[in-house]
């Protein structure tokens, strides 16, 4: 077994520019606009994929995907940034086992629908992906409302 971490953070979109808001695999219609980002800025999902990385000794996000708009990750739901990872976790011997993520903002609130993204990212991942929120108490870019970011973390287990 091997455990990994992740980090990531997007400021939001600026609010005239249609951007849909997507966290944790799901589409949040009506809290705002969305997250700026290379793909759908999901900073749950891009976490998700650090640790997993990590955890497997695979490399980040970066070298998977690419950085840029002409990236391999460009325009991608993270979701299906996520499944291509674990399908590149699996060529590697590795499947995950358990993970947890956790949202830093004040936007969305995810307790309503902390469920729905703990099966949504659990369906991406195949394991149990637990989903936590909290704010920086106005401090710092998240807490004055310009973005968001999630810490995670995986555990993967070696099959081959």
């Amino acid at each position: 077994m091997r455990i990994g971490q992740g980090f990531d953070a997007h400021r939001f979109a600026d609010p005239d520019s249609g951007t849909p808001l997507w966290l944790a695999g799901l589409e949040w219609p009506g809290a705002g606009p969305g997250i700026e980002g290379d793909s759908d800025g999901d900073v749950a999902a891009h976490a998700l994929i650090d640790a997993l990385l990590a955890a497997a000794g695979l490399g980040d996000i970066g070298s998977l995907f690419g950085v840029g708009a002409d990236a391999h990750g460009a325009g991608m739901h993270g979701a299906a940034m996520l499944r291509e990872t674990v399908d590149v976790l699996r060529g590697a011997g590795f499947v995950p086992v358990s993970a947890s993520v956790a949202v830093i903002g004040n936007r969305p609130k995810i307790g309503p629908r902390r469920s729905e993204a703990s099966h949504a990212l659990g369906e991406a991942v195949g394991c149990p992906v637990s989903v936590t929120a909290t704010t920086t108490d106005r401090m710092g870019f998240t807490g004055r409302g310009e973005g968001v970011a999630a810490v995670a973390s995986a555990l993967v287990e070696r099959v081959r």
